[in-house]
């Protein structure tokens, strides 16, 4: 199937222009300023005149539940929402039932996701204490790299001794890995909920949740990654960042370092602040915790200054059951794929700016093969957006995720998602789905 493009405000690397994309079978055929001079036969014309077209954004930081908690959400309905969103390829983590810490575990999650997935899929393998001899064989073609919990987890997957951890780090750069770490001192955690249970009770309002997981569990996290990380010379990507500390000192200090160390922003800790719990409550509890307006805008600003490369979701979901109580009881994680871009658009409001965040950067990377970009000979992965000087609300009929709930209920947005195109297929068109889209197994190079 042929379609062309015509009239938009082509998003690329370096600049924005108005022209025309053809598209056929699944990759960019040819890409021009202006018109297309000659359009094959049998080809479907998109006006896309007044909108922006980028490339299908990359979202590296998701749980789907699939498999073992399925309640929350499943790989089905979560592509689903992506591709709603404008999100044609995810990495999925390894906390779901079982976890994806062997080899086997993994080939199951791949082949559940090649039967129910809308788009393009790819899974981070499940770092332990005692899983490491398995990292040679870990197929690089096919997995981003390898997920570590500095911090809590379900399982086995807490990994915070010294020597377990320095075990992670080296055998990830022996193997050319990228460990993708999740940074919060464990000890620190336990302390401050033993002093907030004292002081307040079993289950204290969630207002206190960033007290329990305060910032100097995510500096101290933080700050011992990147000194293993320099250590073994591993290449480290530390996710979710929530405190100015890491926003500012620890990103400078990985330029002073002159090593492969990477920092990725999530959607929580952009749009939220902990003046947020006194309106939305549990909605908007996850770890790390949404903390200060201070630290909030410090991230904005490191987003701006080009000090962050990538900004995904945690997309987390739960059951409206599970997210309530407080500090304690209400569960951590929050639903945010669908309207990633949107928000991250409404934020900023640039275009090429939150391209590079969501698509072109985790496409450079991770190495991914042939995506990212609007390049002729790549895939057609193709998000187009539209801003509107009216908006629209967000409601719990435009929700696609299983949960059927969203911390951003009641917002309201002057940019829209209008068509998704996966492989070349339109799986989204004015908000209609196709639902036989199957996506594709990313590569990486």
């Amino acid at each position: 199937m042929n379609y062309l493009i015509q009239n938009g405000n082509i998003v690329s690397e370096d600049r924005v222009f108005v022209g025309d994309i053809l598209i056929s079978n699944d990759k960019i055929q040819a890409i021009c300023e202006g018109k297309m001079a000659s359009i094959p036969d049998n080809t479907e014309i998109i006006d896309a005149t007044g909108c922006c077209v980028m490339p299908g954004v990359i979202d590296t930081h998701v749980h789907f539940r699939e498999p073992g908690l399925t309640q929350k959400a499943d790989m089905e309905s979560e592509s689903r929402a992506a591709a709603f969103g404008g999100v044609t390829s995810y990495f999925d983590m390894p906390n779901c039932v079982p976890q994806t810490t062997d080899l086997e575990t993994l080939k199951q999650k791949q082949q559940l996701a090649a039967e129910k997935s809308h788009v393009n899929y790819a899974f981070f393998f499940g770092a332990t204490t005692e899983n490491t001899h398995l990292f040679k064989d870990i197929d690089k073609k096919t997995t981003p790299g390898v997920k570590l919990f500095m911090g809590s987890s379900t399982g086995n997957m807490l990994v915070d001794g010294e020597e377990a951890l320095n075990k992670v780090f080296k055998t990830a750069a022996e193997n050319d890995l990228i460990v993708m770490a999740h940074c919060e001192d464990n000890d620190i955690i336990k302390e401050q909920t033993q002093e907030v249970k004292m002081l307040y009770g079993e289950d204290a309002d969630v207002s206190l949740h960033p007290i329990i997981r305060n910032r100097e569990a995510c500096k101290k996290s933080s700050l011992q990654a990147m000194v293993l990380a320099k250590q073994n010379n591993t290449k480290l990507h530390i996710a979710h960042i929530s405190t100015k500390e890491e926003a500012e000192i620890f990103t400078e200090s990985a330029k002073q370092l002159e090593l492969p160390i990477t920092f990725e922003a999530c959607l929580p800790h952009i749009v939220f602040n902990d003046s947020d719990y006194k309106t939305r409550g549990s909605s908007i509890k996850c770890n790390p915790a949404v903390k200060t307006e201070e630290d909030q805008q410090a991230i904005i600003n490191a987003i701006r200054e080009g000090k962050i490369a990538t900004v995904a979701t945690d997309h987390a979901p739960h059951t409206w059951e599970e997210k309530q109580g407080g500090c304690l009881k209400a569960t951590s994680g929050m639903p945010m794929l669908q309207f990633s871009l949107v928000s991250m658009l409404e934020k900023f409001d640039d275009i090429q700016l939150v391209s590079r965040l969501m698509s072109q950067n985790p496409a450079k990377l991770f190495h991914i093969s042939k995506r990212g970009f609007l390049k002729e000979g790549y895939k057609a992965d193709i998000t187009i957006v539209k801003k509107s000087s009216e908006t629209w609300k967000l409601t719990k009929e435009t929700i696609q995720s299983k949960c059927g709930w969203s911390p951003l209920e009641g917002d309201e947005f002057h940019w829209s998602v209008i068509h998704t195109f996966c492989n070349g297929n339109h799986i989204l068109n004015s908000g209609i789905f196709n639902d036989s889209i199957k996506g594709e197994q990313l590569l990486f190079d």
